[in-house]
C-alpha cells in the first residue's frame, strides 16, 4: 500500500518542547544546532522553544567560555491542571533510562 512513514500518525505523544527538553536534560552542553537535528526541527523552533522553557522557569541558560550550558530547575512542576502535582523530573528520568531497563515490572520469583 504505502510506505512506513505515510502510515504514521500525524500525531506523537511528546511535544517538541518536551523532546527539547529531554535533549537539553540528557546533554547539558549540547548545542542548538544538534538539538534540531535531534528533534527534527529548524534551529529557529528550538531557540524559540527555548525561551519558552527559559520563560517559564523550566530551565537556565548559562554561558560558559563559547558555549551555553542548560541546568534543569529542580522541581519544576507540569503546566497542565491534570499534571501540576507532577514534577517534570519524572518525565526526564523515564527517559534517562535505556528502554527495556525499568526494573519494577520484572515478576517475582517464588522460591520452592
Amino acid at each position: 500500500m504505502g510506505d512506513a512513514a505515510s502510515a504514521q500518525a500525524p500525531w506523537t505523544f511528546l511535544t517538541s518542547h518536551a523532546r527539547v527538553l529531554l535533549t537539553l536534560a540528557r546533554d547539558p552542553t549540547v548545542r542548538l544546532r544538534d538539538v534540531a537535528e535531534t528533534c527534527m526541527l529548524t534551529e529557529r523552533t528550538v531557540q524559540s522553544i527555548v525561551a519558552d522553557l527559559e520563560g517559564a522557569g523550566y530551565l537556565t541558560r548559562v554561558r560558559e567560555g563559547r558555549r551555553n550550558h542548560y541546568r534543569i530547575t529542580p522541581g519544576a512542576k507540569f503546566r497542565h491542571p491534570a499534571e501540576a502535582d507532577r514534577d517534570i523530573a519524572e518525565l526526564l528520568a523515564l527517559f534517562a533510562r535505556e528502554p527495556g531497563t525499568a526494573g519494577s515490572h520484572r515478576p517475582e520469583r517464588r522460591q520452592a
